[in-house]
């Protein structure tokens, strides 16, 4: 009898797991402002519990929440505006100069290797051209919808319509003092991740936008925009950062020790804020196995997408700790944190 229902049990969770990816997939509409809104609410949420202490009316706590969130969102509007205005005003500098490097880096390919290319004169400035760069009506739309959705959920949250512990308790973790802790721990590590990583990828972005400044590299507050939001990808997006700023610097600097030292700073910048500073802040609640972290961005990457590799760690968190609540899944929470598993 026990061994019939293990193998019914087996069966179910061969059936049920392809089943909630493919809802995560098809619902990923639904679950990508539900889970963006949750960092955002847990974000505010000690504001929201300080205020509370204070006797503010949750309603008036929930709009000086969303007036914060407003800011945030009109002052990073105004910094992607600000950015395309220095984009557009030394766009006319720049593409004559990038077609020029082009056009000897392929002389250089052609000469050393024997690699042919075809000639495509100008094709820099046909990329900037407005029938090459498609209609970003579908974009801006989706962009607003989730936004709004985000919103709305942010609300939820914040007025506990939504309430993740109840949730727990009626469904995985069902004895209340364990279930109590877990969430405990779940929102405290959370909050921590989010604070720490916001904070780190402004001093990345800062630090990268001054290295353009010192070495007079095109664009400093776009490169700051961007490493701020790549640093949300865990690994990967450092790497991809660096790559990309030293390809763009290759056509504005010249390429021996000033653009060695260009490549040097903005790689020191990544390591000092990214793989010094931030693991002493976050502590030990988020030492995730090298391997888990890869299989995890790779996994949320093809579900999600961009939103999926930015919330890979988070997510990843919150199922080792969830996982740590029962002894028979310890092993899986040790393995995803690399540390050894102690058998009783």
């Amino acid at each position: 009898m026990l061994d019939q229902r293990r193998t019914t049990n087996i069966l179910l969770l061969i059936i049920v797991i392809p089943l909630v990816f493919y809802l995560l997939k098809v619902l990923s509409f639904i679950f990508i402002p539900l889970i963006f809104s949750m960092f955002i609410a847990l974000l505010f949420l000690p504001l929201m519990r300080q205020l509370g202490r204070k006797k503010v009316p949750k309603f008036l706590s929930i709009l000086v929440v969303l007036l914060l969130v407003t800011v945030g969102v009109y002052l990073g509007i105004e910094l992607i505006q600000l950015s395309s205005r220095e984009i557009l005003a030394t766009k006319s500098e720049f593409i004559p100069k990038a077609e020029e490097k082009i056009v000897d880096l392929k002389g250089y390919l052609s000469n050393s290797f024997g690699i042919e290319f075809e000639q495509d004169k100008g094709f820099l400035a046909q990329f900037f051209e407005k029938e090459n760069l498609g209609t970003t009506f579908g974009f801006i739309r989706t962009f607003f919808t989730t936004l709004l959705m985000t919103a709305f959920f942010v609300v939820l949250w914040l007025g506990e319509s939504i309430n993740v512990h109840n949730l727990l308790n009626n469904t995985l973790l069902k004895q209340k003092h364990t279930s109590i802790k877990a969430f405990m721990k779940i929102e405290k590590d959370l909050i921590k991740f989010i604070k720490v990583k916001v904070l780190v990828s402004a001093l990345t972005g800062l630090f990268t936008g001054l290295m353009c400044v010192m070495f007079d590299v095109s664009f400093p507050i776009f490169w700051g925009l961007f490493a701020f939001a790549i640093n949300f990808v865990q690994m990967v997006g450092s790497f991809i950062s660096v790559i990309l700023l030293s390809i763009f610097a290759f056509v504005e600097l010249d390429p021996t020790s000033t653009l060695l030292f260009f490549i040097v700073s903005i790689s020191m910048v990544q390591v000092v804020f990214g793989a010094i500073l931030e693991p002493i802040f976050m502590g030990k609640s988020f030492s995730i196995n090298i391997i888990a972290v890869l299989v995890m961005l790779m996994f949320w990457g093809f579900l999600w997408g961009i939103p999926g590799l930015i919330m890979a760690i988070p997510i990843t968190v919150f199922i080792k700790i969830i996982l740590e609540q029962f002894p028979s899944t310890k092993v899986i929470a040790s393995l995803l944190s690399g540390n050894e598993t102690k058998l009783d």
